[in-house]
């Protein structure tokens, strides 16, 4: 019995240690960190997009960076800013009674316009060369209509959208001296190529309506209704923007034929270039790229301005769609033009396509009163992401 008593208890307390034991939690050691733990951004909501996580740029630090973008009239970032009550009752009456007539004449424009270059681009073939395809080199009374017709059509459009004149001026610069004056040739040489700051698709527009002039725009233009015909009778150069491969060799060797052959060829179509590749507020100015200057020949410098004190007709920061509704919206809109002298290159100039290209923003900059800025496409990119991150939190 005692022996039998004995191994009941010795079972039970076994048992009651192995229980012990389960019911204690198993620790492992851990090593000794040998830096410091990095913080989990996971978890955390990116609020600016294209910025790096420890970036601590607000709205404010960002105008200040990307400023040659930033819109500054009454309407606010991206025409989405909180309005005044007279603002709101005004943009209400003119979106029933304005809009909808100046939407129908511009419509009826751009048709005749289609059809005028219809008419006169029947039976004939257009010039093909390296990819491109335009009407530019029509000749007798059909290229005589196409310009005469554009020109008064173009300007007409402009009309309808509010431009009711225009203030163009000549300006000699102040900055030519003496020395530079007799280099200049009595009678100026007729310009490969106008230069022009880049503000709004509505300087397309005026340079219709000022010289007919040629352009270059992307591929899809011309595959595009209406539009896409009337591209081809100005003798726009086709570019695919974001392609990588040798096609934009061939298309900088197409512009520069194309400004040569205006430099030595009355009767060619001027090409019309914006050096800055995209569009900014009108106060600043970017860096020009060299493929206007690659011709060595002469260009004609023009700079254009919209003074305004509502809605900004710049298109520099906000959707197409919107700018186009409130820029209809707008009884009067405003544009100044200033054309400077032709510009000769000199010899080192002419050897130097930077040198030419930035001596020539520099004159620009200076005659029309704006600041010469170091950004570019990149950065209005990543400035435009990070207004819709803001806007998206709103």
């Amino acid at each position: 019995m005692n022996n039998q008593s004995t191994e009941n208890e010795t079972g039970l307390k076994m048992e009651t240690e192995m229980k012990d034991l389960n019911s204690k939690p198993i620790v492992t050691p851990t090593p000794t960190p040998t830096h410091p733990p990095s913080h989990d951004y996971s978890s955390t909501k990116d609020d600016r997009p294209l910025l790096k996580p420890e970036s601590t740029e607000s709205i404010y630090e960002m105008e200040k960076k990307y400023a040659a973008y930033v819109r500054n009239d009454v309407y606010g970032v991206m025409g989405r800013g909180e309005l005044p009550l007279m603002e709101k009752l005004s943009l209400g009456l003119a979106l029933v009674t304005l809009v909808p007539i100046r939407v129908v004449l511009a419509m009826f424009i751009l048709i005749l316009y289609y059809l005028i270059c219809r008419i006169c681009t029947l039976f004939s073939a257009p010039n093909r060369e390296d990819e491109q395809e335009d009407y530019a080199h029509l000749g007798g009374w059909r290229r005589s209509v196409i310009v005469q017709s554009g020109r008064f059509l173009s300007r007409s459009m402009l009309f309808v959208f509010g431009f009711y004149w225009i203030d163009e001026t000549y300006r000699i610069p102040n900055s030519q001296d003496k020395s530079e004056a007799k280099n200049q040739p009595e009678e100026p040489e007729r310009p490969g190529a106008i230069i022009c700051n880049h503000v709004s698709y509505l300087d397309i527009l005026y340079h219709m309506s000022s010289s007919f002039s040629s352009f270059v725009a992307k591929r899809s233009v011309a595959k595009l209704p209406l539009v896409g015909l009337i591209s081809k009778c100005l003798g726009c150069v086709y570019v695919q923007r974001e392609s990588k491969s040798s096609d934009f060799k061939g298309v900088s060797g197409v512009v520069t034929d194309r400004v040569k052959e205006a430099h030595q060829d009355k009767s060619a179509p001027l090409m019309m270039l914006f050096p800055e590749g995209t569009t900014t507020n009108g106060d600043f100015l970017l860096p020009f790229k060299t493929g206007a200057f690659l011709a060595r020949v002469p260009v004609l410098p023009v700079i254009l301005r919209y003074p305004y004190k509502r809605f900004s007709p710049a298109w520099d920061s906000i959707a197409g769609a919107r700018h186009v509704l409130l820029l209809l919206c707008q009884f009067v809109n405003h544009m100044e033009v200033t054309r400077l002298p032709v510009y000769n290159p000199s010899q080192q100039e002419k050897d130097d396509p930077k040198l030419y290209a930035e001596n020539v923003r520099r004159l620009m900059a200076t005659e029309g009163n704006m600041i010469m800025s170091d950004i570019g496409l990149a950065e209005k990119r990543i400035y435009h992401a990070a207004l819709n991150g803001f806007l998206g939190q709103c």
